[in-house]
């Protein structure tokens, strides 16, 4: 099974193939899907347009939002599967589409690749000053898709760990597991030990990293913290307070225009979005084989919407 760093990987490139066709469809017939056409959809007033990225989490929260809104009585169009920040930004900016599903710190690094923020709140105040004029964010959720240390229920119990700090007390040696690539990032086994004091043996496990974890082959490994086999394995997301990983919570970016219009019940759907509600509706996907518009349906009802 892809973890979600390999399934939201595969998305990048499969937005890609889509994003001209979906453009087509956003942009009222224009051959350049990038022109403003006379102003999109949001423009005249009418219709909210709820984008998304061609990723299945991202796709279930923007369909969360689109359900939503329609609840609160607008007009709404999908258009889903866009692709990535070069090409739906220009269209949040022209105001084709209204309200897509971010990640906070990924959006603050598209826009500031050098930013030092690293925490949630840190990076949530940076982003108004980075966005460009014409978009803003409004609340943030609880729920974040981010790089994480992640290790097996069992292992933490029998270790009584809940943050990265608690790794330093752990005896036994441990093997970190994650893509290549993680060997030389400045959250890997360097960073790990100059932020925490915890030092690591390093192995490339790549597209096995989860199925090692659980076989004990290694001890932590490098997880996105949506990854739907956190809940089927029953794995354990170890908290960060120094800020190791760049947080990334879920939030919505809107075109300004719109933003009074969408806020109050966008805010409310943050609110109420968890880390572990989202991992279970990534489940919910990927193993129950639901749709994202049923997926939506069924968490707004649950939460009162």
């Amino acid at each position: 099974m892809f973890t979600a760093r390999t399934k939201k990987g595969l998305g990048l490139f499969a937005g890609l193939a889509v994003a001209s066709l979906a453009f087509a469809g956003c942009s009222g017939g224009s051959s350049d899907p990038l022109s403003n056409g006379g102003g999109g959809a949001s423009a005249a007033g009418d219709t909210i347009v709820v984008g998304s990225q061609a990723y299945y989490s991202n796709e279930i929260i923007a369909e969360i939002y689109a359900q939503a809104l329609e609840g609160a009585g607008k007009t709404v169009q999908r258009q889903f599967q866009i692709g990535q920040r070069d090409a739906y930004i220009p269209l949040l900016e022209d105001g084709t589409v209204s309200v897509f599903p971010e990640y906070t710190g990924n959006l603050l690094q598209f826009f500031e690749k050098d930013t030092t923020a690293r925490t949630s709140d840190d990076v949530y105040a940076a982003l108004p000053a980075a966005l460009p004029e014409g978009l803003e964010v409004l609340d943030q959720s609880q729920a974040t898709d981010q790089d994480s240390y992640t290790v097996t229920k069992a292992f933490a119990d029998a270790n009584g760990l809940t943050s990265i700090a608690d790794l330093a007390k752990v005896t036994s040696g441990l093997t970190l597991g994650g893509n290549a690539e993680l060997a030389e990032r400045p959250y890997g086994p360097t960073g790990l030990q100059s932020t925490y004091g915890v030092t690591v043996q390093f192995s490339p496990t790549g597209e096995t990293t989860v199925d090692d974890l659980v076989a004990g082959t290694i001890q932590v490994a490098n997880v996105y913290t949506a990854d739907p086999r956190i809940k089927t394995d029953n794995l354990v997301t170890l908290s960060d307070p120094k800020g190791l990983f760049l947080a990334s919570n879920v939030v919505p970016v809107v075109n300004s225009k719109i933003a009074s219009e969408v806020s109050d019940t966008l805010n409310k759907v943050s609110a109420a979005l968890t880390e572990d509600a989202l991992v279970a509706m990534n489940v919910e996907s990927t193993v129950d084989q639901k749709s994202s518009a049923d997926i939506a349906k069924e968490w707004l009802s649950a939460n009162g919407f």
